[in-house]
C-alpha cells in the first residue's frame, strides 16, 4: 500500500521539479538549482523524507541528462545522485548493482567529455591507464570530475564484488584516489582518503588488502573533516575495528558517533545516519567480539 502511495506521488513531484527548471534558463541557472537542490537534501535531518522524495530527483536528472546527453555537468550531477542515494539507502542486490551501473554510466560519459584522451585508455591494461591519469590530471581544477569518477567506480564494484571482473579494476580505481590525494587531499573534507581506507579492505590481507594503510587514511579522514563527517568513524569501526578484533577502539568509535551534533553543512544527512549504523553495529558487536 505505501509503495503504491509513493508511486502516486512521483510523478507530481516530478512535474514540480520540472516547472522549477522550466522557470530558469541557461547551464548556470540550471547548475545553480541543481546545487541548491543538493545542499537541501544533504543538510537534511529527515533521512525518510530524502529515501522517499529520492526517486523523483532520480527521475528528474534523468530527463535532464536525456535532453543533453553530452552535458558533462548533468552527467556528473545523475552520477553523483544516483551513487549517493543508493550508498545510502539501496538494500536490494539486483536494485543496488543495476542503479550504481547507471552512476558509473553516468560518471564516465562525464569524463569522456572533458577527458577525451584518458577516455580512450579507461579499459587499457593498468600501465596504460596510469600513464594517462598521471599526464591527463595534473593540477586541483582536475580534481572534482576524476574524485567523482573514482567515487562512483568503488561504489560499482562494491555492488558487484562477487564479479571478478569487477573487482579486477580495484588497482585503477585506487589509483584513481591516490590521485585525487596527490593533487588536493583537502577536496571534499578529505574524503579521497576515506575512500582509499574502504578500498584497502575491501579485500582481505591474503588477497591484497592493507588494514594498516587503511588505519592511517580513515585517521587522516577524520582530521582533514575535522571530525564533522560522523560516517568515517562508522566505517572505521566497521572496516578496520572489526577486522582486526579492536572492540575498544570500536566501541570507543561508535560512542563518539552517537554522542555527537549532527547538525553539519551539508553532513546533516550523512550524519544522522551514521548515528543510525553506530547504534546498530555497537549492538552487533556484542555478539561479534
Amino acid at each position: 500500500m505505501r509503495s503504491s502511495k509513493l508511486l502516486r506521488q512521483i510523478p507530481v513531484l516530478v512535474f514540480s521539479l520540472l516547472s522549477l527548471m522550466s522557470m530558469v534558463t541557461g547551464c548556470s541557472s540550471v547548475s545553480t538549482v541543481a546545487n541548491g537542490l543538493t545542499d537541501a537534501i544533504m543538510n537534511q535531518d529527515d533521512p525518510k523524507t530524502v529515501e522517499d522524495g529520492g526517486p523523483a530527483y532520480l527521475i528528474l536528472i534523468d530527463g535532464l541528462i536525456q535532453g543533453a546527453p553530452d552535458n558533462a555537468g548533468r552527467l556528473l550531477a545523475g552520477a553523483r545522485l544516483y551513487g549517493a542515494y543508493t550508498s545510502m539507502f539501496v538494500t536490494d542486490q539486483a536494485r543496488s548493482t543495476r542503479m550504481m551501473s547507471r552512476a558509473r554510466d553516468y560518471s564516465r560519459r562525464a569524463i569522456c567529455q572533458e577527458y577525451g584522451d584518458f577516455c580512450k585508455v579507461i579499459d587499457s591494461p593498468f600501465e596504460v591507464f596510469n600513464a594517462a591519469l598521471k599526464k591527463d590530471f595534473t593540477d586541483d581544477d582536475d580534481v572534482p570530475m576524476l574524485h567523482t569518477f573514482a567515487v562512483i567506480w568503488a561504489g560499482y564494484i562494491k555492488a558487484n564484488k562477487s564479479d571478478w571482473n569487477a573487482v579486477a579494476d580495484l588497482a585503477k580505481v585506487k589509483a584513481c584516489v591516490q590521485r585525487t590525494i596527490e593533487l588536493d587531499e583537502k577536496f571534499d573534507n578529505g574524503s579521497a582518503h576515506l575512500y582509499m581506507g574502504l578500498l584497502t579492505t575491501l579485500l582481505p590481507k591474503a588477497l591484497g588488502g592493507d588494514p594498516d594503510a587503511a588505519k592511517k587514511s580513515f585517521e587522516r579522514a577524520i582530521e582533514l573533516s575535522h571530525g564533522r563527517n560522523l560516517m568515517i568513524k562508522v566505517h572505521f569501526a566497521e572496516r578496520y575495528a572489526r577486522l582486526v578484533f579492536d572492540k575498544e577502539l570500536h566501541d570507543r568509535l561508535l560512542n563518539d558517533v552517537i554522542n555527537a551534533d549532527t547538525h553539519a553543512h551539508r553532513l546533516t544527512l550523512i550524519n544522522t545516519l551514521a548515528q543510525i549504523k553506530a547504534k546498530e553495529l555497537l549492538a552487533s558487536g556484542k555478539e561479534y567480539f
